[in-house]
């Protein structure tokens, strides 16, 4: 699919053809392509028990789209070390494996509204729902742009169309990239002013949720996670950038770490950490939670009739 690669014929196979006429320089490996295969259907499975006891919809919808993608990416690459010279395993795992993560990325980007509701909406220095669809407008951007590049470089009959698809799968890597860091910003921005603020000025309505080990595990988790997601996208935007078949895509010790291992840990900690858990079952619209915490302070209010 690049100039300096032949596109292996589906006629090849391992006594016909070397490796070096096949998608990759290596054999995909079945155990450790099976092994997430099986823990990305374990976590399938989880998000279904938790969907049905906490029915926190958004979240569930990122995170079911995001692992069932990377499912079917690692299906493919299973496929692939049976014959890694067909052109339908190979295109499976590339758009699959690519698009996934910007799934997990949206089911992230819903947590910081609710964070800033627990904390208080007057330390934050944006309102929650501008969070919301702000970085859940740049993640259906470069979730379109991966998308709509894999299917050009997946349909192209000639090199100018795959190259046009790979740039197109490239900018929308690099969006989610920018996306993922300013994120963060965000997210250090809001810490730094709750510091500033001091424990006093946080909202006391849910001062118990937020001292609660659950509640303090789900931030680490949320942290471990971002990471693991802009550490993988700065591989793949490094990765696809020298082109579907460069150096980057030819390791794989290398993509079974800075792909698989981070996604790994970054959906297991979203999962395994639920909010649905960590918010002791209050998880709400943030605007439904800012109600309840003005209820609270006009309740406390000593010009309320008791």
């Amino acid at each position: 699919m690049d100039s300096n690669h032949t596109i292996p014929s589906e006629d090849c196979t391992f006594q016909t053809c070397t490796l070096a006429q096949a998608h990759f320089t290596y054999v995909p490996s079945l155990a450790g392509n099976a092994f997430f295969v099986g823990w990305f259907s374990l976590l399938i499975v989880l998000q279904v028990l938790l969907i049905i006891k906490y029915r926190i919809w958004g979240y569930f919808v990122a995170m079911s789209g995001g692992i069932s993608l990377e499912i079917l990416g690692y299906v493919g690459r299973i496929q692939m070390s049976y014959n890694p010279f067909t052109m339908s395993p190979y295109l499976l795992y590339m758009i699959c494996l690519t698009t996934g993560p910007a799934f997990l990325s949206a089911a992230v980007y819903l947590c910081l509204s609710r964070i800033v509701v627990v904390y208080g909406e007057k330390l934050s220095r944006f309102k929650p729902r501008t969070y919301t669809l702000i970085f859940i407008t740049f993640d259906i951007i470069s979730l379109g742009l991966q998308g709509s590049g894999g299917g050009i470089a997946a349909s192209a009959d000639t090199q100018s169309s795959v190259d046009r698809g790979k740039n197109i799968m490239l900018a929308g890597l690099g969006f989610q990239v920018v996306a993922t860091f300013l994120f963060m910003v965000a997210c250090t921005d809001f810490m730094l002013r709750l510091r500033r603020f001091g424990v006093d000025a946080r909202e006391p309505c849910h001062a118990t949720m937020r001292n609660s080990w659950k509640f303090r595990a789900f931030l680490w988790g949320l942290a471990v996670t971002t990471t693991c997601i802009f550490a993988r996208s700065v591989y793949r935007v490094a990765e696809l950038s020298e082109g579907f078949h460069g150096p980057l895509a030819n390791q794989q010790v290398t993509f079974m770490i800075l792909e698989g291992a981070m996604i790994f840990i970054a959906a297991g900690a979203q999962t395994l950490l639920h909010p649905g858990y960590c918010f002791n079952g209050s998880w709400e619209k943030p605007s439904t939670l800012v109600v309840a915490v003005r209820k609270t302070e006009l309740t406390k209010s000593p010009y309320t009739r008791k």
